[in-house]
């Protein structure tokens, strides 16, 4: 990726896994925010870490956006209710899901060009979207 962890358009995910995802030809270690803006490093690695301040770019950004998709690991997890309110506020609907659930729903909004928009905790176990049924 770019310096400082971010890649200048919004993109597919072509595969997710290994701590990483890979998306426009390249690979990113981490956790990842996929936004109207683009690409961003996340350092997000665990639910409890989501927090009003770490979802502050998505606020920058929340004109832009209609749907977030939180990718909670490989599980899922409560939102804190305060989050989904203040996105509320914003008109943004979110669904916290697996992030493989939500890397497939982002890649089918994405190619639907659908205001959306993904927060994705990185997970271990390999997976490849466009190959899952």
């Amino acid at each position: 990726m770019p310096a400082k962890g971010h890649y200048p358009y919004q993109a597919p995910i072509d595969a997710y896994g290994n701590g990483g995802f890979r998306f426009a030809g390249m690979s990113h270690r981490g956790s990842l925010l996929c936004l109207p803006t683009g690409m961003h490093a996340w350092g997000v690695t665990q639910p409890a870490e989501l927090t009003l301040e770490r979802l502050a770019p998505v606020f920058a950004a929340a004109a832009d956006i209609d749907v977030l998709l939180i990718g909670l690991g490989p599980d899922i997890a409560a939102i804190d209710p305060d989050i989904r309110e203040a996105l509320r506020a914003e008109r943004i609907i979110v669904e916290g899901i697996a992030t493989g659930g939500a890397v497939r729903t982002y890649n089918l909004l994405l190619g639907e060009e659908r205001a959306v928009a993904a927060a994705l905790i990185a997970v271990e176990r390999v997976r490849y979207p466009r190959d899952v049924g």
